[in-house]
């Protein structure tokens, strides 16, 4: 009789400790975080030129600052390259995006169509073929245009032409592109205004007194970061 009382008790444990254990199913309700596959495309301004390390580029900032919300970006690659025009971007840098199963893009390209003389009409032809290629693979709310920051108010602005035309064709520039980004519903951010400030704020300023330092990317990505989380949140 005793025995068999140890027993029961000792059944009623076992089963009081594997009721109170999470079984698979309270473990598995836990969703893992989706982070979209992310590729930009650009120039010097996204690769980051004469920043002191990668996690100062903007892209990179752009997905630090998103952090561990579902969906996040995942950078799977960064196209930009230094000295890049429009034309670099659907030679070199489409082709490349294509086989990346790209879910999330960024697009910032034209101060170097300024820079060498590239009539506004190519640019536009360009930019347009872009933007319309990225549609081929993904929708509207997956793609972010970005403007392009005014160089000239920087110490070495004035080495690359007359500071008051290269900063006009970049404020064109960034018009077209604005204007190209509108009408197929994609959305654009401005940061050309921030770009400015580095006139009297040197911090702006990456050490090759030419391109903006970590700590303007960082107020682009204050700029930019909501408007991504926008789109990509369901």
């Amino acid at each position: 009789m005793l025995l068999t009382v140890i027993a029961v008790a000792l059944g009623a444990g076992v089963t009081a400790c594997a009721a109170q254990r999470p079984g698979p199913s309270a473990r598995s309700s836990v969703e893992t975080p989706v982070a979209l596959r992310y590729v930009a495309l650009g120039d010097s301004y996204t690769i980051g030129t004469a920043t002191r390390a990668p996690s100062e580029r903007w892209p990179d900032q752009l997905v630090a600052a998103l952090g561990d919300r579902a969906p996040t970006l995942d950078l799977v690659a960064n196209l930009g390259v230094n000295g890049f025009t429009s034309s670099d971007v659907i030679e070199v840098e489409l082709p490349q995006f294509a086989d990346l199963d790209p879910e999330f893009a960024t697009l910032l390209i034209g101060v170097n169509d300024v820079v060498q003389g590239v009539s506004p009409d190519t640019y536009r032809a360009n930019a347009g073929r872009i933007l319309d290629a990225l549609l081929e693979r993904l929708p509207a709310e997956r793609i972010v245009a970005v403007a392009t920051p005014d160089y000239t108010v920087t110490p070495q602005g004035s080495s690359y032409g007359d500071p008051v035309a290269q900063a006009a064709g970049i404020r064109a520039n960034n018009e077209i592109l604005r204007k190209l980004a509108a009408d197929r519903d994609i959305a654009w951010v401005d940061i050309h205004d921030i770009s400015l400030r580095a006139a009297d704020d040197r911090s702006l300023v990456a050490d090759d007194g030419l391109h903006p330092s970590g700590a303007q990317y960082r107020l682009w990505v204050e700029r930019i970061a909501p408007i991504v989380a926008g789109l990509i949140t369901p």
